[in-house]
C-alpha cells in the first residue's frame, strides 16, 4: 500500500468498521449470562442450548428458507423476462412501467402490505404459504429487473444486430447471446431476492396466515412478547 492510496483505503475500513463492529458486538453479547442488561455477566452457551432445543423455531426456520428460495427464484425467472423486454422491446406503456417499477421499490412496506392484504381478501385467496409467496414474489421482482436491466444498458447493441445479421432469432440471441452475458446480474439479483425475502417482517405480517409461520415473524413476536413480561 502507498501512501497515495492510504485515504481511500483508511475510509474503506472506516466503513467497514461502522457496518461489522455492531454485528460483532451483539454475536459477542449472544454469550452474555443475562438476558436484558448491557453489563457483561459472565460466559454462558445457556442462550444458545435454548435455541438448538426449540422445534418450532427451526420449523419456522424451515419455512423461510423454502418460501425465500421458492420467492428468489420465481421472481428472477420474471424480472429478468421484464428486464429483458424493457430493453429490447418499444412498446405502448413501457415507460409507465419502467416508472412503476421504481415506485414499487420506493412504497413503504406498510402500504405495500397493507395493499396485498386487501387484495388477497378481495379475490378470497387463503393466507399462507401461497399468500407469503405471492406477495414476497412481487416486492422482489423490482429489484431483479433494476439489477438485470442495468447489465442490459451495458451490452453493446451491435452484438444483436450481428447475430440477426447471421440469421439467428430473438429466442436463439436470447439464449446464446443474452443469458450468458445477463447470469451474473441474475445471480446479483436472486441473492437480493433471497436476503429481502429470508429477512421481511412487515408485508409477511400482513400476509401471514396461522398455518404457515417464518423465523422473522416468529422472532419478531417473541420479542414483543418478552419485552411485555
Amino acid at each position: 500500500m502507498t501512501l497515495k492510496n492510504l485515504p481511500a483505503v483508511t475510509y474503506l475500513t472506516l466503513i467497514y468498521l461502522f457496518f461489522y463492529i455492531p454485528i460483532i458486538i451483539l454475536i459477542a453479547y449472544s454469550f452474555n449470562n443475562t438476558q436484558y442488561s448491557l453489563l457483561w455477566h459472565g460466559l454462558t452457551w445457556n442462550w444458545y442450548s435454548e435455541l438448538f432445543s426449540d422445534a418450532d423455531l427451526w420449523i419456522a426456520a424451515w419455512h423461510s428458507l423454502v418460501l425465500s428460495l421458492a420467492a428468489a427464484t420465481i421472481a428472477t425467472m420474471i424480472g429478468m423476462l421484464a428486464a429483458v423486454s424493457l430493453y429490447r422491446y418499444r412498446f405502448m406503456g413501457r415507460q409507465l412501467l419502467n416508472g412503476l417499477v421504481f415506485i414499487l421499490i420506493l412504497s413503504p412496506e406498510i402500504v405495500t402490505g397493507a395493499s396485498l392484504l386487501l387484495l388477497f381478501a378481495l379475490t378470497g385467496l387463503h393466507l399462507g404459504f401461497l399468500s407469503l409467496l405471492l406477495a414476497h414474489i412481487s416486492f422482489c421482482i423490482p429489484f431483479v429487473i433494476v439489477t438485470a436491466y442495468s447489465r442490459l444498458v451495458s451490452f453493446d447493441k451491435n452484438i444483436f444486430e450481428a447475430a440477426k445479421d447471421l440469421g439467428a432469432t430473438d429466442s436463439l440471441i436470447f439464449r446464446r447471446i443474452i443469458l450468458p452475458l445477463l447470469w451474473p446480474a441474475l445471480f446479483a439479483g436472486w441473492l437480493l431476492s433471497f436476503t429481502l425475502s429470508l429477512d421481511d417482517v412487515i408485508i409477511s405480517y400482513f400476509v401471514a396466515g396461522p398455518e404457515f409461520e417464518i423465523l422473522p415473524l416468529r422472532i419478531f413476536f417473541y420479542g414483543a412478547l418478552r419485552g411485555k413480561t
